[in-house]
């Protein structure tokens, strides 16, 4: 079996279309989206992802404010930054960029956040509605995967709302982010989910569960850990996983997944290829999170990213 490869710039196409309509529906209504971003520390991949977001953020003719934090800053120096863009009514959505210093407390930050504002959808009370499924704000990440997905079950003449029905989704990965948000994703569609991380695989039993899977998802971070013959033939892959490789000889470079990309192609009915999968679809969903956090301000109801 030779997988499909699901085209992640073209669905993201398709999804931008939904956020050009809800953010026309805001200019009708004199409403002008904010960003407020947050970035702590030198790490190049959340430096080059903050300028990513600006280009974004200034083509869309958003307001955008960027508040720059040193690695030692204190953690009252973070809740405080966040506090003013919380209280700053030209921001209606707020980022804090990752990987965080280690010596801040991730859920603290999070909590900080206006949970209307919290794009990413990491504060405890988005986390809550998400895991009663009645979402606010759909993490970008794990949103992106299950449309990915969903695209590529009604280009076979599926139905997503019926198709997950009683299938095997094995999600690898446990983070707040991606992981713990894609099995709830798959839970609200009636999936059996079975959720895999370090210790499963520190105790060998990563390729049991990986092999029941109908649907494979793989957050873990960790290179090439998924190879094919932890895959079970007719399987769909999802690989959110995201590393740069260096030609020591060359100095060029080249972005690989947590799969082994053509082993698992190999035996996998559909895959998500990295760089042009996942990727391109969070930066448009992010966006569109961002326009629901704008209407909300605004005091209207979010057309957009509230139905997975």
């Amino acid at each position: 079996m030779s997988a499909i490869v699901i085209d992640g710039n073209a669905v993201a196409e398709e999804l931008r279309a939904r956020v050009d309509e809800e953010l026309h529906v805001l200019r009708l209504s004199e409403v002008r989206p904010g960003l407020g971003t947050v970035l702590a520390g030198e790490d190049p991949g959340a430096l080059a992802y903050e300028r990513h977001l600006r280009r974004l953020a200034e083509g869309l003719e958003y307001h955008y404010v960027h508040e720059r934090l040193a690695a030692d800053v204190e953690a009252a120096d973070v809740f405080a930054t966040i506090g003013k863009l919380n209280a700053d009514p030209r921001v209606t959505g707020v980022l804090v960029l990752r990987p965080l210093p280690a010596h801040l407390p991730e859920p603290d930050v999070n909590a900080i956040v206006d949970p209307r504002k919290d794009i990413e959808g990491q504060h405890p009370e988005n986390a809550g509605l998400l895991a009663l499924g009645r979402p606010r704000f759909i993490p970008s990440t794990p949103a992106s995967c299950f449309y990915l997905l969903d695209s590529y079950v009604r280009s076979i003449g599926e139905d997503p709302h019926s198709y997950y029905a009683g299938k095997t989704v094995v999600v690898v990965g446990r983070s707040a982010s991606v992981g713990k948000p894609a099995q709830w994703l798959g839970l609200e569609r009636d999936a059996t989910v079975i959720a895999c991380h370090s210790r499963t695989a520190a105790a060998g039993r990563l390729g049991e569960f990986t092999r029941m899977a109908d649907v494979l998802i793989v957050a873990a971070g960790v290179r090439g850990l998924v190879t094919g013959d932890m895959v079970r033939e007719g399987a769909i892959a999802v690989d959110v996983g995201f590393h740069v490789l260096k030609d020591e000889v060359t100095g060029r470079t080249s972005m690989v997944g947590d799969l082994d990309f053509d082993e698992v192609a190999a035996k996998a009915a559909a895959i998500t290829p990295v760089p042009g999968g996942v990727g391109p679809v969070t930066d448009v969903w992010l966006i569109g999170n961002s326009l629901v956090a704008a209407a909300l301000a605004a005091r209207i109801e979010p057309r957009f990213g509230t139905d997975g």
